[in-house]
């Protein structure tokens, strides 16, 4: 039987600097580096960016999700950790964090799974059409990871 992919989390600041590399109500799916990775049927819910300095298991910078108002692309913010969403993306492990600057209600949470249920799904179809492994699901609600007042770096992953 395979190994399943790591979901774990370095140590990750308080409020990390979170870069925005997909506006809320957004069609397109950005890379990092500024490049399309896909255009969506349905625009993002969130402002969806990274972690610079933290990489995924999958290679990239470590996503994260920011909660409220829409943000510009390229936006540099910092706002707490509030939770971890366990993501899998092409059978690695590609977990989200998600920053706010207020807790998370019930609906916001609630909203997220539904998003990350059917974003799932569209990557399989998408992962399917480019010729990669399909394993892509959410996997539910991480532990919040132990945090801390400075700057983090590190790599996800074995």
């Amino acid at each position: 039987m395979p190994e399943s992919p790591r979901l774990s989390l370095p140590p990750l600041p308080v409020a990390p600097e979170v870069v925005i590399e997909c506006p809320r109500f957004s069609f397109m799916k950005r890379r990092s580096d500024g490049t399309v990775d896909f255009v969506s049927p349905v625009p993002c819910p969130y402002n969806y960016g990274s972690i610079p300095g933290l990489v995924a298991d999958d290679g990239d910078p470590l996503d994260a999700i920011v909660l409220g108002a829409r943000l510009r692309r390229g936006s540099h913010v910092r706002l707490r950790v509030v939770a971890v969403l366990g993501f899998i993306d092409a059978g690695r492990g590609d977990p989200k964090v998600v920053c706010s600057a207020q807790d998370m209600s019930r609906v916001q949470r609630l909203g997220l799974e539904a998003f990350f249920r059917i974003y799932a799904i569209f990557k399989r179809v998408l992962h399917l059409a480019r010729g990669n492994a399909t394993d892509t699901r959410f996997v539910g609600w991480l532990p919040l990871p132990e945090l801390r007042a400075e700057g983090a770096t590190g790599r996800l992953g074995p």
